[in-house]
């Protein structure tokens, strides 16, 4: 499998480029709007071609690329199909694979940070969206969240995985890459060890976080695949503006 990590700096997002290399399908990921053609070039620097943008759930801190790259180059788009947007292609359920020429991708309903919050497992590596993070999780207190549901999708099912599984995050805000499901499963530090329900609950319950910047823009414009709000104020076009640099070159 032809893989790439592409970071998007305004909203702290890890997109993923898959590639099967016998037949040159591509998927992104979580992509995003401001790196839309940052992320097809390095497509089709590779010599792939885009067939399938995934989202591992309804964003609340950014706009996706879905719908720009689909008008681009006719990606389908694969989004829960619990969450039932009619700009759906491909409408991702547990135990039904998707398929990128030859390789497998295995959808995994992970609920908690959103109701229908699913991580995508490919091979050895599984990515986990905004359920699991690297020392952390996505938070539970907006979007139908439910701490308790989040502690059984990640005990329950992500650290299930083999401890040798990559854990690939939505997200990182210190600089780091890629975890694995033994790390995470006994040093993190909201749901590894010897954590239980209830001191997650009451921990999760008391996080105290500001109101999400972005998320009365992000939402509804990722419910509908991605679009951005016609009128945005000027502290929050960078969320929506071409990215000037990336820092992958």
């Amino acid at each position: 499998m032809i893989f790439r990590q592409l970071f998007e700096p305004v909203s702290s997002t890890y997109t993923y480029l898959l590639g099967c290399e016998e037949t040159g399908e591509a998927a992104l990921i979580d992509p995003v709007m401001p790196a839309w053609q940052r992320d097809l070039k390095a497509v089709n620097d590779l010599g792939l071609r885009l067939v399938m943008t995934i989202d591992t759930h309804i964003h609340a801190d950014h706009i996706t690329s879905a719908s720009m790259l689909k008008r681009e180059v006719g990606s389908r788009i694969a989004i829960p199909a619990l969450d039932a947007l009619e700009c759906t292609d491909i409408g991702m359920e547990e135990g039904v694979p998707l398929q990128l020429g030859g390789v497998r991708l295995d959808p995994m309903h992970t609920p908690g940070h959103t109701d229908n919050h699913f991580a995508i497992v490919g091979g050895d590596r599984v990515f986990t969206g905004d359920a699991l993070l690297i020392d952390g999780c996505g938070r539970t207190d907006f979007q139908s969240g439910d701490s308790r549901l989040l502690y059984r999708s990640v005990r329950g099912k992500l650290f299930g995985l083999p401890g040798e599984t990559l854990v690939y995050p939505a997200h990182d805000y210190n600089g780091r890459w890629v975890s694995s499901i033994a790390q995470e499963s006994q040093r993190n530090p909201r749901l590894g060890g010897d954590r239980t329900l209830e001191d997650f609950v009451e921990l999760m319950a008391n996080l105290d976080l500001p109101y999400p910047k972005f998320i009365d823009h992000a939402v509804p414009g990722n419910r509908a695949c991605g679009v951005c709000p016609p009128e945005l104020p000027d502290h929050l076009r960078e969320y929506c503006q071409e990215m000037a640099e990336s820092p992958q070159g």
